[in-house]
């Protein structure tokens, strides 16, 4: 039987996992046991190696970086068609998707549960976008696919922040300061964005919207709760659509977005779908999509659920 493989990606967590993996490398020899590791030197390479060995009938394969390249992995184990199982070692920025199914940030503990936790089958979204040639690409994504002040925000953090952060940001940004400081330079800049979006087989609706999520996990945005409900095997999107909100409201209301108390409010609207058709109400604007923490084309796009598509290794009380 061939062993695990462990896909890392150096450059995560702002270069920091390059320096930190013979420690990583320690952590995972001593609490999971004997793996082949696999270094990415791009981006996409992730998926690459994941699925070479997918189809070579490795039965585990871990992601060792943030949201990006557990994305990457799982993206690889899908195209692949295959049935290995999806496991997390977290080093990266973000790191929403790991709260969503509660693999903790240490090192050893994410180890142990590699080793003694449980597979689970999770819920899988799949995105149909439009590329800046006219042309239409799918992927898989895990966590959250969103379009309005969240792709500018997301931009932002991988040029490094806010402006008056230096270009790269000081390594002990955490993810969700760096988040935030994102949001609020986008926020204080933001214009509303104009789309007409369609859920299941009910009729299209026009909105005008700050934010429109379609969340399979609950965080996005470095630990942002944006969808308190969503359930990893509901066979359900959670779509959370944020009004027209001025940037002086979205920012007295930020610790209600983060900390999950936003649905309750008049501009949030919650509904659960398994398709999403969203499209700009100008067919000449540019609506970008930030999937998983990348940025991968933009609107006009569709969005499916696929019921059970991924096996995970989870720690075992969670759902």
């Amino acid at each position: 039987m061939s062993l695990p493989v462990v896909i890392i990606n150096p450059e995560s967590a702002a270069g920091a996992t390059r320096a930190a993996w013979p420690r990583i490398a320690s952590e995972l020899a001593t609490h999971f046991g004997p793996f082949t590791p696999k270094f990415t030197t791009h981006p996409g390479e992730g998926t690459e190696l994941a699925a070479t060995a997918a189809r070579k009938g490795t039965k585990l394969i871990i992601a060792c970086g943030g949201d990006g390249t557990i994305s990457e992995v799982a993206n690889g184990i899908l195209s692949a068609g295959s049935d290995a199982e999806l496991g997390i070692f977290p080093s990266g920025t973000g790191g929403d998707f790991r709260k969503t199914i509660g693999i903790p940030a240490r090192g050893g503990d994410a180890a142990r549960i590699l080793r003694e936790g449980q597979t689970r089958s999770i819920d899988v979204g799949r995105i149909t976008f439009t590329k800046d040639d006219g042309e239409h690409e799918s992927r898989y994504f895990l966590g959250v696919a969103s379009f309005g002040m969240s792709a500018d925000v997301v931009a932002r953090v991988k040029e490094g922040g806010p402006d008056w952060l230096p270009a790269k940001g000081p390594k002990w940004l955490t993810g969700r300061v760096s988040f935030a400081a994102a949001m609020l330079q986008t926020a204080l800049k933001m214009e509303p964005t104009r789309v007409v979006v369609q859920l299941d087989d009910d009729p299209a609706r026009h909105l005008t919207v700050a934010n429109l999520c379609i969340a399979n996990a609950r965080y996005f945005g470095g630990g942002m709760k944006i969808a308190p409900n969503a359930k990893l095997a509901d066979g359900k999107f959670d779509v959370i659509s944020i009004g027209d909100l001025s940037s002086a409201r979205i920012l007295a209301n930020a610790p209600r977005l983060y900390f999950g108390a936003h649905l309750s409010m008049a501009e949030v609207g919650h509904a659960l779908a398994m398709k999403i058709v969203a499209r700009a109400v100008d067919k000449n604007q540019r609506i970008e999509i930030e999937v998983d923490g990348e940025i991968p084309g933009q609107l006009p796009a569709t969005f499916q659920i696929l019921p059970k598509g991924l096996r995970v290794r989870c720690p075992r009380e969670t759902v």
